[in-house]
Order: structure tokens, then sequence, then C-alpha cells
């Protein structure tokens, strides 16, 4: 399966998550709404994240992840182009490839995954890239990785 990049905008990413737009002028905005943790126990965590650019061209993957009971957000803090690739949760589990969607985003945007939502790993593309990373975890069920029938994403 082949997926091509679709423009990021609030209203593709929305059956996914929501889009955060770095300000460009003076103030503060808030993305609370976004944020989600099904799990009374589970605490806050902020890590960062630095990841070398990907030079593959296409990307090949087969392997999907998703936080069940939690959003995961990605700000961008030093990132140039980076590529988010989402899928549902099938109806019969794990992702639904078929309508999964790839986004490639800038420096200009971040995104809150809304739980249970299927997603490639962090990847960056023209240089490497720090993140700020927000979700909540209880020390168990954080994080499912599946296999998945490989893939490759168009990067133009």
């Amino acid at each position: 399966m082949e997926i091509t990049p679709q423009p990021l905008t609030k209203e593709a990413f929305a059956p996914f998550g929501d889009l955060i737009d770095m300000p460009t002028a003076a103030g503060r905005f808030y993305y609370d709404a976004a944020l989600g943790n099904l799990r009374p126990g589970a605490s806050p965590s902020l890590s960062v994240a630095l990841k070398a650019e990907t030079p593959e061209r296409p990307l090949k993957s087969e392997m999907m992840e998703r936080h069940e009971f939690s959003s995961q957000t990605f700000v961008p803090v030093d990132v140039g182009r980076w590529l988010i690739v989402v899928a549902p949760h099938a109806a019969k589990g794990g992702p639904d490839m078929m309508q999964a969607r790839a986004f490639i985003a800038d420096g200009t945007h971040g995104v809150t995954y809304k739980a249970n939502t299927w997603h490639h790993g962090l990847t960056t593309l023209d240089k490497p890239g720090s993140f700020a990373v927000f979700m909540w975890k209880a020390g168990t069920e954080d994080e499912e990785f599946v296999p998945v029938e490989p893939f490759t994403v168009k990067i133009p």
C-alpha cells in the first residue's frame, strides 16, 4: 500500500486529533480541550525528544502504535518538516490501514493525537528535530505497537 500525504489542516486532521498552531503574534493560546486521559490513576508525562532525520524516500514501514487511554501531544521545538501517519481503530481491532492518512507538517504546527488513535512513530524529514511530548502514563498499557502490512509514504 502506498500513502500520499495530504495538506495538514484542522479539518483533515480532526478525526485523529487536534492541530496546534505555533503563535505568530504575542500571546498565549490554550489547547487543553484536546488533552484526554481515560485512566484516573495515570500521571502526566512531559518529555523532550530529539529525532534524527529520516533520509529514506519513500518511507517504508510496517509498524503502528497507539496510546489507548491517553492523548499524545507533539509540540515542535526546533523542527523542519515532519511526517504524520494516522489510522483509526478497526472494528476487528488494530489499525484500519485502509483508512490511514499521511500529512507533512512543518515547525509551525504540532498535533495532539486522540486517545486510541493509531499512528506511525515520530519521523523528521529534512533535519534532526526536537519536540516536547505530553501524555499520561500509568506504568502499564501506556503504549501498544503492532505490525501491519508493509506500506510506503511518498514524501515530496
